[in-house]
């Protein structure tokens, strides 16, 4: 199935590239996003900021295909892909990366990398498993593009490292470029930043610019480090109780009377939530 894309310039318009449109999502009782709607338009970084328990990760999981919305729909380049499978999303081109690190200990990183090739992959299981014709051509193939990811992220000299080895701030490294080795339109990344110290945060911050700035991916992220959000945002959204009480760019974000006192109860917005 391929992805529509309207003619932006001819219709006068410029569509989103993705768009959440009134996305409810209640487990039993509990409302954990409600009537959220927000657009990201292509090539942006829009960081989706809030206190713990906002919606914020809920609502990554329903546009990735994690979770299914209760109501209200998601689009993708004018597609809708409110019911799709997570694997169908991935592979019409949004990539994930968790809050918490999700990656196979006891693999080293090119193999973890390699995995996320695999919506590329189109030889058959039995040629993968003998390993000939088209299947050896094409691990090459992805091999190659593997590399050029490890090293983009100066992972390079450790590709043969089991990532269970790895200090932790290196794994949530090894955990963007599997994402990206997906070849994301848009990458959806929850909390790359948490649990680092200061210089890890800055590099990976770096590394998010350079993603966005090299390959022009569009970028949705969870963040609670608001000097990060601030720097690296083109826009922001703001998430209190499951509903979205702010939009706009950083600067316009930090003055909203509502989000000081919703997401940080009166204090400054240069401070971690």
């Amino acid at each position: 199935m391929d992805i529509h894309v309207v003619d932006e310039h001819a219709a006068g318009t410029v569509q989103p590239q993705l768009a959440a449109q009134t996305v409810t999502k209640r487990f039993g009782g509990v409302t954990a996003v409600r009537d959220v709607t927000v657009e990201v338009r292509r090539g942006e970084v829009l960081s989706v900021i809030g206190p713990n328990g906002a919606g914020k990760t809920s609502l990554l999981n329903l546009i990735s295909g994690f979770y299914r919305c209760t109501s209200g729909t998601i689009s993708l380049e004018g597609h809708d892909i409110t019911r799709l499978r997570p694997s169908r999303i991935a592979a019409l081109g949004i990539a994930r990366t968790f809050q918490n690190i999700a990656l196979f200990g006891g693999l080293s990183v090119l193999d973890n990398v390699m995995l996320g090739r695999h919506v590329h992959m189109r030889a058959g299981a039995l040629a993968s498993l003998l390993y000939w014709g088209p299947a050896q051509r094409e691990e090459i193939t992805h091999r190659r593009r593997v590399e050029e990811i490890l090293a983009f992220l100066q992972l390079d000299a450790i590709r043969k490292q089991p990532t269970a080895a790895l200090a932790y701030g290196v794994r949530k490294r090894v955990e963007l470029a599997r994402a990206l080795a997906l070849e994301p339109k848009v990458l959806l990344l929850d909390e790359p930043m948490g649990g680092m110290n200061q210089s890890e945060k800055e590099e990976m911050a770096r590394f998010v610019l350079d993603v966005n700035g090299r390959w022009g991916t569009t970028i949705v992220l969870i963040e609670h480090d608001m000097a990060v959000v601030m720097d690296i945002s083109d826009r922001v959204c703001v998430l209190d109780g499951g509903q979205k009480i702010a939009e706009g760019t950083p600067a316009e974000v930090q003055r909203d009377p509502a989000v000081i006192n919703a997401y940080l109860g009166g204090g400054h917005m240069t401070r971690a939530a």
